[in-house]
Formats: C-alpha cells, sequence, structure tokens
C-alpha cells in the first residue's frame, strides 16, 4: 500500500515504514502531523482524491536539518564583475507511520 502526498509545494510517493525528505515543516521533532492525500493505492486499486473523503497519512517528525551547502556563482564577461552566492535549503525528516482510507 502507498499512497500520494503533497506538502511544500512538491508531490510524494510514500509507504508505511519509509523516511521522507520534505520541504521544512513547522512542527517539533517527535511530534505526529496529518497530509494531505492525492491517492492511496492498496489492494483494490488506485483511490483517487474525490474517492478519499477520510484518507490521512500520519507521519512522525525525525529531525529538522539543512542540506548541503551549494554555491551559486554569477559572472559578466568584459565587466569584469562576479558574484558568489550559498545557499542551504532546510528540511524535515518525515517517519511514515500510518495511511488510512
Amino acid at each position: 500500500m502507498y499512497a500520494i502526498i503533497a506538502t511544500g509545494g512538491k508531490q510524494y510517493k510514500v509507504a508505511v515504514g519509509e523516511d521522507v525528505f520534505v520541504e521544512k515543516l513547522e512542527a517539533e521533532a517527535g511530534k505526529n502531523v496529518e497530509l494531505p492525500v492525492l491517492a492511496v493505492s492498496d489492494e483494490n486499486g488506485l483511490h483517487l482524491q474525490d474517492q478519499l473523503r477520510n484518507a490521512k497519512v500520519v507521519a512522525s517528525v525525525v529531525k529538522q536539518g539543512r542540506n548541503k551547502k551549494i554555491y551559486v556563482m554569477r559572472y559578466t564577461p568584459k565587466k569584469r564583475s562576479k558574484r558568489k552566492q550559498g545557499h542551504r535549503q532546510p528540511y524535515t525528516r518525515l517517519h511514515i507511520e500510518n495511511i488510512t482510507l
């Protein structure tokens, strides 16, 4: 059984017992969060969002963190100008506890 969830403007395919890295959620480590469900697949087939009135995915927050730093370099030729900028994207690590229909 797996589900398609939406969070942070992205969609993820999740199953019970796996860990997922998603965009940062405002929740502390150890707390449970409910995620919106777009589709659920089980032994009876695929159920879409309009068939799922009470479906939910419950996940526990394992930790909050930040990804590795990436560098963005911008250079303008013939002008002798350059700009270097770094970025670290925050994330939330979730452990999928339960998928209910």
